[in-house]
């Protein structure tokens, strides 16, 4: 796959979640509830305000360190084979 489009990457989100999950699940603990926002140049935009909505609101933000964001970004490229980077909001 030469480019990466999002709406393709939502449609198979959860397969990145999936495997995201096998191999760290902190990360996963960390962006399971990310709303994916935009992809521009290979820049992931997630939002998390979806979450702060509900009313058992949680905010895992304390977790969300490099090392995890890097479990993210090698588990799109493990099923993508392309390179992202992930961007909070």
């Amino acid at each position: 796959m030469d480019q990466l489009d999002l709406s393709t990457l939502k449609n198979r989100w959860n397969e990145v979640l999936d495997l995201l999950e096998r191999e760290n699940r902190i990360a996963w603990l960390a962006f399971f509830d990310a709303r994916l926002v935009s992809l521009d140049n290979n820049n992931l935009k997630l939002s998390f305000a979806d979450a702060e909505k509900l009313s058992g609101a949680h905010d895992y933000s304390y977790v969300r360190k490099d090392s995890h964001r890097a479990a993210l970004e090698a588990a799109i490229k493990s099923i993508f084979g392309i390179s992202v980077a992930i961007i909070t909001e």
